[in-house]
Order: structure tokens, then C-alpha cells, then sequence
């Protein structure tokens, strides 16, 4: 798993399902803390990306797609999804846009 995690990246989901894995087989050798520590990470790890999602649609509707603290939520899912290796997920693509588009209209 530590391999793993260097390689991968703490959030990459290969990575959060090896950890749950081990901590299922934590469990079943009767290492209950072991096991309980590794889910609470993977959870986390989940829990984190909903809310980056959350964040970014409030941003969205309330203050619109080209504030800069939209902006800044999109930044932030966007990494998440690169650290995962999801590099082609539609969010990179539009932060990507934006912030593109923003850089022009600045100068």
C-alpha cells in the first residue's frame, strides 16, 4: 500500500481501494484498529471530493461560473481529479477554459 501511495498519489482511486481492501483484511484478522483507521481515511477521501462538488455548484448559481471564487472551487476539483489521474474529467476541461479565457480578457 505505501508503494502504492507514492506511486498513485493519496486520493487516486486505485489507491483509496487498496487501502479498503487491506482494511477488510485488517478486519478479518481481527485488527479492528488498524481497520477503523484506514476507513476513516478512505471516507474522508470520498467525503472530501463531494463536498469540493457541493461547493462548486453553490459557487455556481450564487456568485456565477466566472468568480473568481467560483473559479478557485473549480481549481481545487480539478486537482482533486488530476491527483486521482482522472485527467479527463469535464471539470479539468472547463477550468482549464476559464482560466484561459480569463488570462485573454485581463490583458
Amino acid at each position: 500500500v505505501e508503494v502504492r501511495k507514492r506511486v498513485l498519489g493519496a486520493d487516486h482511486p486505485s489507491m483509496l481501494t487498496s487501502m479498503n481492501n487491506l482494511a477488510l483484511t485488517y478486519k478479518d484478522q481481527g485488527r479492528w484498529k488498524e481497520a477503523e483507521v484506514l476507513q476513516v481515511q478512505v471516507m474522508e477521501a470520498s467525503k472530501a471530493e463531494e463536498l469540493e462538488v457541493h461547493v462548486l455548484r453553490i459557487r455556481k448559481r450564487v456568485l456565477g461560473a466566472d468568480h473568481p471564487s467560483t473559479l478557485s472551487s473549480m481549481a481545487n476539483l480539478a486537482s482533486t481529479y488530476w491527483n486521482q489521474g482522472r485527467w479527463i474529467e469535464p471539470e479539468i476541461e472547463r477550468f482549464l477554459g476559464s482560466s484561459i479565457m480569463s488570462s485573454f480578457q485581463s490583458n
